[in-house]
Formats: C-alpha cells, structure tokens, sequence
C-alpha cells in the first residue's frame, strides 16, 4: 500500500510524559523533580508542540498506579483536567486524553469529553483503552481483571452508548430565542434509551453536542481483538512497530479491516511512536542514547520486565537470553500485542536481559532512534512514503529538550520536503487530522463522502 509522498500531508502527535519516555531521564541533572505534576511544564510542552504545528498532543493514564514508583516518575494527573488547563494555554494543538472503558462508564466519560471539547473549542480527542491487571481490577471492587475479549466487548458497547449521548442533541437544538422565551427546541433533545449487555443508559447528555459532533477516536492496541476495533471505531491508532516490514503488516491489516467494516481506509490514521534522539551528529546521538541507558537501575526494569511476560523476576538472568519457557500471548490476559513485540525483538536480535532492558527502557516497545535531525526526517518520510504509517508519535527521550530539538530541527526538514504543514489551516482536531464531522445519527440522515463510504463510525452506517 505504497503512497505517493505528496498526495497529503503526514500527521504529528506529540506524546508527553513528564520528564521524557526514557524511564531514566528524570535522573539527568537538568531534569525537573515535579514535572509529572506541575502544570507549568505541560503548558510549555503544549506550546513548543504548537510551534511546531503538530496535530495534537496526548497524555497516556490508567486507573491503577503503574509500575514501582521507585523505578520513574509514576504519578499522574487526571488527563482531561489537565488538558483543559491546556487548553487555555493554546490555540490550534489537538488535546488527547486516554480513558479507559473498563473502569469508567458512558455517561460520566461522554460529559468529560464533550465539556472539554466545548472547552477548546473542537480540539479534543478520546484514546480508548482497555484495562488489564488484577491490581487495577481490586481498586473498583472485582477480584481480578475481565478476560480480553470480554475487555473488548464491553469497549464497543462504551463507544455505541457514548456516541448515542454526543447525539442525543440535535446540533440546531439551542434557539436562544428571547422574545418567545424558548431557549432549547425540546423535541431536538432526545432520550437514547440505550439497553445492552453492559449498559443501560437513559440519557441524554446533560451537555449539548460537542463542537467536533465526536471527539476524535483514537485506539491504541495492536492485538486480534485490539484490530478488530479499531477497524469499527478508530480514527487514529497508536501503535509499536519495530521494522519497516512489521510497519507496513500493520498498515495493510488495518486499512483491509476497516474496508471490510465498510469505512473508508482513509478514515483512519495509522501513527506509530518513534522515541527520537537527537543530536548534531550520529556519534553524540548515539552517546546521548547509551548516556540514558546507562542510568537505568537493573533490578526495577527487570521486575517490569518480568510482569509484562508473566514470569517471576528470578526467572531472569541480566547476562542471558530470555528463557524458553515463558508464557505464549494466548495465555497473556494484558497487553497482548506488546508482550508479543518485546518477546519478538528479544528472540529476533538475541538480546540479553539487560540489552533488552536498555531497548525497553528509551520507549516501552516502540521505535528508538539516535541520530542527526536529518536522520530522524529520513526515517519519518521514509515509513510515510513505503506505506507504514499517516504519520508518527513522537515520543522524546527527554522532555523538554527533545520535544524542542524536534520542533526545531526535524519539523523545518518535513516542511522543506513537502511532507508537513507550515501553517494550521484548520481549527479543529478532526480538520487537522483531515476527517469529517460525524452526522448525527438520531437527527441527521446518513452522510457518505464521494466515495460511498459512511462519515462517522463504520456501525453507525
């Protein structure tokens, strides 16, 4: 599914975690101690990617503290609070925020999302997740996590119930007439009624429809299932992709099963993160990067290591291979397609433990790269033109510098080349991302494009 580079243009998202995607880079000197909750460093965050006229920016987040905290900067504010601070703070950017399906329900999620796309002014974005591990389970009451199907399932009825509550004002519903005194037309305002397997919702949303009609959908798993539904919902995915060749799998899959779902494959944009490291040359980039690597503590990355494959930490040996004996992804009830990526990148390059380790350390499976901006540029509009992605998750090692050596360096190449905008020519997240506003599916008869394809969700027709 190789493109044509300059049939459109490639889509950026910045991907900020307090002081950088390298678990060791709140060690460095020049690293701030409260980055993960000072609202002052995200501002900044936010407006160093909107220099650069990147599509938007997105926070991760789940229900459960994640890791030892010993190990990183583990705390985390709540996303969609943060990202309407954030919203203040900017003009253009997109907003992103992860919540998960597992652990929170349709109509308390639909009003936040709605209220910040309100908030912005159409600039916000849902990356909907499911949630794995017993530990987030016994923090709402259940003993352990459901099965990944079942996660998935429930995800889908999330998305159908939340979609209903954004439609369920009509977008000509507020009149504000005065004279007659009628502010809201009541019979544009309409219950959904909504009775499923997880849910049952009256509605509607106490909140008028969002500026976007929906806030732009993201997925982030890469698993049968994780495909699957991204192929029915998804606008933008998340994914890792190690090679080029596993890059343009990916891609096809993905594009093939939203045809089959009846959407346009355009519809959807494929994003794999890049955690780049940059420098003036190759060498200094390459010091930078093994600098970092060298501040990872072993035993808190190996006992990481060890829960996202299901074994004991003792099970590992730092100067070894990965045993053989460890569990298949069938037997995984988390994360599915990252157990599979690490355990593919081990067998594939014959990685010790702590080689692994160092890998893992930069970007937790995704794609690391030290070297000159030019460099990273090349790489960029090289997986763009081969047809592995609409686009990339840049995801620094090191926050602020290398969201700054990015905007600066790399985003001027992109331009030059044709590949990146030089000037928002939207105001919107889904106009910087090159998608329609959804019609409204209880007021609005079906819209298609010129295509034939439905605008909006492929089960919404």
């Amino acid at each position: 599914m190789t493109r044509t580079p300059d049939r459109k243009q490639l889509h950026l998202n910045a991907f900020l975690m307090s002081t950088g995607h390298h678990e060791a880079s709140w060690r460095l000197p020049g690293s701030p101690a409260d980055a993960n909750s000072d609202i002052e460093h995200y501002k900044n965050l936010a407006r160093i990617a909107e220099r650069g006229r990147l599509d938007s920016v997105f926070l991760a987040d789940s229900p459960v503290l994640m890791g030892d905290p010993g190990r990183r900067p583990a705390a985390k504010l709540e996303p969609t609070v943060l990202l309407t601070a954030l919203a203040g703070a900017t003009r253009h950017i997109g907003l992103i925020a992860t919540a998960s399906t597992s652990y929170n329900e349709p109509y308390n999620l639909a009003r936040r999302f709605a209220s910040l796309d309100h908030v912005s002014g159409g600039r916000a974005g849902w990356n909907i997740v499911t949630t794995a591990g017993a530990d987030a389970a016994r923090n709402f009451g259940l003993d352990d996590t459901p099965l990944h199907r079942d996660r998935y399932r429930r995800a889908g009825e999330f998305v159908e119930v939340s979609t209903k509550l954004w439609d369920s004002w009509a977008d000509d519903a507020v009149v504000a007439d005065k004279e007659r005194g009628v502010h809201a037309l009541a019979e544009r305002v309409r219950q959904i009624g909504h009775r499923g397997e997880f849910f049952r919702v009256d509605g509607p949303l106490n909140v008028q429809r969002p500026p976007q009609g929906y806030p732009l959908l993201v997925q982030a798993g890469s698993s049968e299932d994780g495909k699957d539904f991204a192929a029915r919902y998804a606008e933008a995915v998340f994914t890792a992709q190690q090679t080029l060749e596993e890059g343009i799998a990916f891609y096809k899959d993905v594009k093939e099963r939203a045809v089959a779902a009846g959407r346009n494959p355009d519809g959807i944009k494929i994003l794999p993160g890049i955690v780049p490291v940059i420098a003036d040359t190759e060498a200094v980039a390459l010091a930078l990067d093994a600098e970092l690597d060298g501040l990872i503590v072993p035993g808190y990355a190996k006992r990481q290591l060890a829960r996202q494959l299901g074994i004991d930490p003792d099970a590992l040996d730092l100067d070894a291979e990965l045993p053989e004996d460890i569990p298949t992804e069938d037997e995984i009830e988390g994360a599915k397609s990252r157990y599979t990526l690490i355990v593919e990148l081990a067998r594939r390059e014959r990685l010790t433990v702590r080689q692994l380790i160092g890998r893992l350390g930069g970007g937790r499976g995704h794609r690391t790269f030290a070297g000159t901006a030019e460099q990273v540029a090349d790489t960029i509009g090289h997986w763009y033109g081969s047809g592995a992605a609409d686009g990339f998750n840049i995801m620094p090692a090191v926050l602020p510098s290398g969201l700054e050596l990015f905007v600066d360096r790399v985003v001027p190449i992109l331009q030059e080349r044709g590949l990146f905008r030089t000037e928002y020519t939207a105001s919107t997240l889904r106009g910087h991302y090159g998608l329609p506003r959804p019609a409204n599916r209880l007021f609005d008869a079906p819209a298609r494009d010129a295509d034939g394809y439905g605008i909006g969700l492929a089960q919404t027709g």
